[in-house]
């Protein structure tokens, strides 16, 4: 995912999984025999009590500074211009901004904090709200290999990151967002909680099954 000379925008969302993703790379930049630089990125949706302030102070004790671009795109979601849903529209334009400021600052790649229940819950979010089979995959280029997505805790599950978050004492930092505890996300999550409880082996199976697609048993387009 990350080659030698490569400068990689990390996406700072303040949850526990963007803090996580930008330790560990800035961790890892320490003792790797490639060279790369990393600049925390951070978009500030204009919400009252937003977290970008305890963001940038945990990007400071990594001694990186976080670029924090002040938008009205989480309010403007949740406002009556909006006709979609709010978490796809502020998700839209947060990713435009990024790509936005990855060019202007020479960044070639992004990394997010997209773990594998993230992987499992996006595949399921598309089969019900987009109709079709897809999900995230750890590294994809995109605008003619302009730029390269990539998402360095694809394999690893919420509870090993969690986990990790508590070892290494990061901050906990609350979402303000009005739609954090009733999104399509939350909604399948908590779906597939009540699956992994009813047989500890499922969220395996399911991960699985995404590297095992036998399409002669799909239906054709």
């Amino acid at each position: 995912m990350i080659e030698a000379g490569d400068r990689i925008l990390v996406a700072v969302s303040g949850g526990t999984d963007s803090l996580v993703l930008l330790w560990m790379l800035r961790q890892r930049q320490r003792w790797s025999p490639v060279s790369y630089t990393l600049l925390p990125v951070y978009i500030d949706p204009g919400f009252p009590g937003d977290r970008g302030q305890a963001a940038a102070a945990f990007c400071e004790g990594l001694g990186l500074p976080l670029k924090v671009v002040h938008t009205d795109d989480g309010v403007r979601a949740h406002g009556p211009e909006n006709l979609e849903n709010p978490c796809f529209f502020c998700a839209r334009r947060r990713r435009r901004r990024l790509f936005e400021i990855a060019e202007a600052d020479g960044c070639r790649k992004m990394a997010l904090g997209h773990n594998q229940d993230d992987v499992i819950e996006t595949f399921f979010i598309n089969v019900c709200y987009a109709g079709e089979i897809s999900t995230m995959v750890p590294a994809q280029s995109f605008f003619d290999q302009r730029f390269v997505v990539i998402r360095p805790l694809a394999y690893a599950p919420a509870a090993t990151v969690r986990r990790l978050a508590r070892e290494i004492g990061l901050p906990r930092i609350v979402n303000p967002c009005p739609s954090a505890e009733n999104s399509r996300r939350r909604q399948i999550r908590d779906l597939l909680a009540g699956l992994y409880r009813s047989n500890r082996k499922v969220r395996g199976n399911i991960f699985n099954a995404l590297h095992n697609v036998k399409r002669e048993y799909l239906l054709k387009p």
